[in-house]
């Protein structure tokens, strides 16, 4: 389902950093307004990956989940793919009578479900053509691939550093398609929603929430991470696991595989989660649409906040 005009369905939409109360608060803005959950996040898509990726525990969910163990971690999955699902399901909840809340850090996913967003078709790219690509810049250099992108769509190729060999062999792929990266990267600032949507940021002090990640991080190794990490690699999941997207799991394979020191591979997590905070903080600050709150304040005095500043009703025109 990709609209091609504004829908009348309205959403409200909790973006911000990991581990800094996404969750907690959308969950409270469903359970007040009959909403639903609609999450956001490209990890929670796998399916058996709970523990690294914060998904809520089925007993603990207080409002249904939609967009979450969709796939298994073997399985491509990409933008794209998560629009339709994610803006099929936003329709189903609506119809239903049900407020769609979207929750999630993936910047992507959020704009993807949620604002105009044209994707190739056919967008998931040959694993042969993209470790061709990969081989290129192993053997003769990276400057060789990105000479080879400047040949083939210049404009992309001026936005891309050449070190950069993994956003340059995507761009090949969108050549390879018919599609200008550039072109693509260019529509990403023009913010055309899709719903009528309001959108509600959560952020803190950045040493509260380095804390609050380390904490979660500490807590996940407590409700056994390093086990569901042997799980996934005993079902075959090693290459999904030590893909760079997958922080919190990478990081246990060769204390796992060969005897790594366990206390290194948990600040190599705490590390790499506090560096995507930043990542992520820098995308959703570039959105003016977001009203911001301070993720201290508590959930529900928050959720009080976010309803008392609507100016419509959540039930009508869903």
């Amino acid at each position: 389902m990709t609209p091609s005009a504004p829908s009348t369905t309205r959403v409200i939409a909790v973006v911000g950093p990991t581990a800094v109360g996404k969750t907690a608060l959308a969950e409270e803005i469903a359970v007040r307004l009959g909403g639903q959950i609609v999450s956001a996040d490209s990890m929670q898509v796998y399916r058996g990956m709970d523990i690294g990726t914060a998904k809520p525990a089925l007993a603990d969910r207080r409002v249904p989940y939609h967009c979450i163990d969709l796939v298994d971690p073997g399985q491509p999955f990409s933008a794209a793919l998560f629009q339709r699902v994610a803006r099929d399901s936003i329709e189903q909840v609506a119809s239903g009578g049900h407020l769609p809340v979207v929750a999630g850090g993936t910047g992507l996913y959020v704009r993807a479900a949620l604002d105009t967003m044209e994707f190739p078709a056919g967008e998931q790219a040959d694993n042969a053509v993209r470790d061709e690509y990969e081989a290129v810049a192993r053997e003769r250099g990276p400057e060789v691939l990105h000479a080879l992108l400047s040949q083939r769509d210049p404009a992309s190729a001026a936005l891309i550093h050449p070190n950069n060999v993994r956003r340059v062999v995507r761009a090949l792929e969108m050549a390879d398609q018919g599609i200008s990266y550039a072109q693509q990267a260019a529509g990403f600032s023009n913010r055309v929603g899709v719903f009528e949507t309001r959108y509600v940021g959560l952020d803190m002090d950045r040493q509260r929430l380095y804390e609050r990640i380390d904490a979660r991080v500490d807590s996940m190794v407590a409700c056994g991470l390093l086990g569901e990490v042997e799980q996934l690699l005993a079902a075959g999941f090693r290459s999904a696991l030590t893909a760079s997207a997958a922080i919190g799991y990478k990081e246990f394979v060769p204390v796992i595989e060969s005897g790594a020191d366990m206390d290194g591979a948990i600040a190599q997590v705490k590390q790499a989660t506090r560096r995507y905070a930043k990542r992520q903080l820098t995308w959703f600050r570039s959105d003016p649409r977001i009203s911001w709150f301070d993720a201290q304040t508590p959930t529900a005095t928050a959720a009080d906040a976010v309803i008392d500043g609507l100016d419509w009703s959540p039930a009508s025109g869903s």
